[in-house]
């Protein structure tokens, strides 16, 4: 049975398809996607979006603990500009997972990440 992303309760909250790729970690065992992540009404933290946004963004890493494999299909370092200046990697247009391996896609590139737990999210900022 293949799941999407909105089915983890950690992630549920998240619209990730309008959320920016900052960066991409990988260390032993963890993959870690830093991002500029979109918030939905539905979330606790939720805020209506500022005068020049189109979302609630906050600064979080969606992160992927216990990780047996990594393999890339794609990768692309290219970077974004937006109206602001800012650089981004694109967004997370895809996140399934089928048997314990997640694919994920976007700009950034494709990769499926071997892991039995559940992906996570952690803010980086503040409330």
């Amino acid at each position: 049975m293949t799941r999407d992303y909105s089915d983890y309760p950690a992630l549920s909250n998240l619209y990730l398809e309008d959320s920016y790729v900052l960066d991409i970690i990988e260390r032993p065992a963890e993959v870690v996607f830093v991002l500029e992540a979109v918030l939905t009404p539905e979330h606790p933290r939720y805020r209506a979006p500022g005068a020049r946004e189109q979302h609630c963004y906050v600064r979080g890493n969606l992160f992927f603990v216990k990780v047996s494999r990594i393999e890339w299909l794609e990768q692309s370092f290219r970077k974004y500009k937006d109206a602001s200046g800012s650089e981004d990697l694109g967004n997370v247009d895809v996140l399934t997972n089928t048997d314990a391996v997640y694919y994920m896609e976007g700009d950034w590139g494709k990769v499926r990440i071997w892991s039995n737990d559940d992906p996570q999210f952690e803010f980086s900022e503040k409330p």
